[in-house]
């Protein structure tokens, strides 16, 4: 397909529905899928062909290939890639917009501003590689006459690892997707990206594809640095997982998926990392004096965390934990009320509503769990009904299934009868994405015991804040110890994201000539560097 050509497929209200594999698309197969309004309940105008084994061979065949080219790019060109990317689906305006509303069910403005988001990765991984100092070059210089042994030339910085494979999530349509964060870090680090697109967004998917697409020609990229596929969850993602030219996986969305990538990478010849984030119930911590003193506003702030997005976000607050007393009490009554008012919104695709329905039914039929209150509004068969119960910590410490995650506008409140017993809850959680601390100053000494324990659970704690929100910075750690994620090490959200794909490589006693230019003496690109244990950007004399 040449430039024109794509930009013309830019630009159809009905996206195209072939598989992109480089700079070539391909509908092999007959077999076809359709999108679904989860509104309507009705299919979406488009037909989109799955992906056959020749199609899976070819899009990794080809990213290998270009894998050889493309590791070896300046920072500076990668970044030019990146910034058109964010150029042309910025360029795809409201059609793109329309497409998405009308798979997801989310309103206009959540999808702007998660355009916005998309675009400002892109451009933020473009600042990172550009500048280049993401490599963490170290250089240790040589001792030739160091006694008893000399000292060898070692010089380190971290490299691309290979073909990318990632698993577009069901709550992002846009920002976890196609050109969303693991694909921006992925291809910033040097590395192919083949995106296994999401069943519920195969017209959006197609539009910004397409755009990457564009980007990849309009840049000069090798051919298969970018491909995109589609197919069902099972099928597909397991092809991908286990095909030998992969070497990493990227997935966001429910542990039961996000395990099973992970279970077929290590059953491979050759085990791959597969970085899963797969969602968790984010305890709220409600300090005895914060819930007295801040009783109503507490509740109000958490109907709304609860309930943004229709409780659809991996950091949706599903547990708050508080003492027992007079004052929790008013506290879950306020949150009652608010619950009560809030009207049931269409939820993502069908098996998310689904799923939810069975997940909050399960919940509220658990041994010592009490219905708190619900909307009064019952909602229809696409939405989800916002719902609060409780259960005494004793219960919850009986039994691990309140621990699994309802995804959506669902929220328990454990109560404790002692700091005792709100340890033991603390103790026996399971890994976290966040976790939160809401009391008055003097609490936080208190407490600090809690707080201390609490740092092993979670990958991100909050203070008097609340957990939905996840800001895109440096400082950023999305992640957290199992079943969160598979590996806590790693963010999925801000520039830290790009070290999960790359490694070290130590280059010992090479020549110059034959450095990468991050470790040449001359350090022309003018980056940090560690020389002999200090940070410095000067050049070794």
């Amino acid at each position: 397909m040449n430039s024109a050509a794509t930009k013309k497929n830019m630009k159809k209200a009905i996206p195209s529905g072939e598989n992109i594999i480089g700079f070539s698309v391909s509908k092999i197969a007959k077999e076809v899928m359709r999108s679904t309004n989860p509104a309507m309940m009705k299919e979406i105008e488009g037909e989109f062909h799955k992906a056959t084994s020749e199609e899976i061979d070819a899009a990794l065949e080809k990213a290998t290939e270009a894998f050889r080219t493309y590791k070896n790019t300046a920072g500076t060109i990668r970044a030019k890639f990146l910034r058109r990317i964010a150029d042309n689906i910025l360029a795809l305006g409201d059609p793109l917009i329309e497409r998405a509303m009308e798979e997801s069910g989310l309103p206009k403005g959540r999808l702007e501003g998660e355009r916005g988001r998309t675009i400002g990765q892109l451009r933020m991984f473009a600042d990172l590689v550009e500048e280049g100092s993401w490599v963490e070059a170290s250089i240790d210089t040589a001792i030739p006459d160091r006694q008893p042994f000399p000292k060898a030339d070692i010089r380190k910085m971290l490299v691309p690892v290979g073909p990318v494979v990632v698993f577009t999530a069901s709550n992002f349509p846009l920002a976890f997707s196609t050109a969303g964060g693991d694909t921006a870090s992925a291809l910033a680090a040097g590395n192919p990206v083949i995106v296994k697109a999401h069943e519920s967004h195969l017209g959006t998917n197609s539009m910004v594809a397409a755009a990457i697409q564009n980007a990849a020609m309009a840049t000069n990229m090798p051919d298969g640095v970018f491909s995109s596929l589609n197919g069902t969850g099972i099928e597909l993602g397991q092809a991908l997982v286990k095909h030998p030219l992969t070497k990493t996986v990227a997935f966001t969305g429910s542990y039961r998926a996000g395990k099973a990538l992970f279970d077929a990478s290590n059953q491979r010849e050759i085990p791959i990392p597969v970085f899963s984030e797969m969602g968790s119930i984010n305890p709220v911590i409600l300090f005895p004096k914060a819930v007295e003193n801040r009783n109503e506003a507490l509740a109000n702030q958490y109907v709304g965390s609860v309930n943004l997005g229709v409780g659809q976000f991996c950091t949706n607050p599903g547990l708050l934990i508080g003492m027992e007393n007079e004052h929790l009490d008013s506290f879950i009554k306020h949150l009652i009320n608010g619950f009560e008012k809030v009207t049931p919104s269409t939820m993502l695709n069908e098996n998310v509503c689904k799923n939810y329905e069975e997940g909050r039914t399960s919940l509220l039929e658990q041994a010592g769990v009490k219905m708190e209150g619900v909307s009064s509004d019952e909602g229809n068969n696409s939405t989800g009904r916002p719902t609060v119960a409780s259960v005494s910590a004793s219960d919850f410490l009986k039994n691990k299934n309140m621990q699994e995650e309802v995804f959506g506008p669902f929220t328990l409140v454990v109560k404790c009868q002692s700091e005792e017993e709100l340890m033991e809850v603390v103790l026996n959680m399971q890994g976290q994405l966040t976790a939160t601390l809401m009391g008055e100053d003097d609490e936080f000494t208190r407490y600090y015991q809690v707080i201390d324990e609490l740092k092993e659970k979670a990958g991100r704690i909050s203070f008097n804040n609340v957990p939905t929100g996840v800001e895109v910075c440096h400082s950023m750690h999305h992640g957290g110890p199992f079943p969160a994620t598979t590996d806590s090490r790693f963010t999925s959200v801000g520039t830290g994201a790009i070290k999960r794909f790359a490694r070290p490589l130590c280059y010992q006693n090479w020549q110059s000539s034959v450095l990468p230019l991050e470790l040449k003496n001359e350090n022309l690109r003018k980056i940090w560097r560690l020389v002999n244990g200090e940070w410095t950007k000067n050049p070794i004399t």
